[in-house]
């Protein structure tokens, strides 16, 4: 079988890459930084309620880096395009179905969380990588700041649940 590598992308569609990925985890983060109270509201058990608003500020923080981003290479946020991850944010996983059991309903608000973070950590090391190859050297240090709080979160949502069953 012949694997056919494929041509780098000029510097012009890398950065129109970058700013629609951009877009897209811009929104759904200020969206999910609006919808975060709900969901903390839900849990349970005070430690899932601590956690949950420690990942929140971290929406906040990476929400203000994107601003600083989008300064930097003089654009504007635009949510053209931008419904994928928007509607994963906005599905919720299926958490307004309560269930009797407690604990249900917390595994459930971790398993979204970390998807979530799973999904921020995909994004932001996209962008992480296209913005190396455009030179963006204080731009990657900021998405570096971004993504390593995603690795933090995930992390901090794994003992959360260890926590449930120890």
């Amino acid at each position: 079988m012949n694997v056919v590598k494929p041509q780098p992308l000029d510097p012009q569609l890398q950065y129109k890459v970058f700013v629609h990925n951009l877009n897209r985890i811009y929104f759904a983060k200020t969206y999910l930084d609006k919808k975060m109270p709900n969901l903390i509201d839900m849990a349970s058990f005070k430690g899932l309620k601590l956690g949950m608003t420690e990942f929140w500020e971290d929406v906040k923080k990476q929400i203000a880096r994107m601003d600083i981003i989008y300064k930097i290479i003089n654009e504007l946020p635009s949510d053209k395009n931008c419904n994928p991850l928007k509607a994963i944010v906005k599905d919720e996983f299926c958490l307004t179905e309560k269930h009797e059991i407690a604990i249900l309903n917390d595994m459930d608000l971790i398993m979204y969380m970390q998807m979530l973070e799973h999904i921020n950590i995909a994004c932001y090391g996209l962008l992480k990588t296209i913005a190396g190859h455009l030179k963006y050297d204080h731009i990657e240090q900021l998405l570096k700041e971004c993504f390593d709080e995603c690795v933090d979160n995930d992390e901090l949502f794994i003992l959360i649940a260890k926590e449930y069953v120890q």
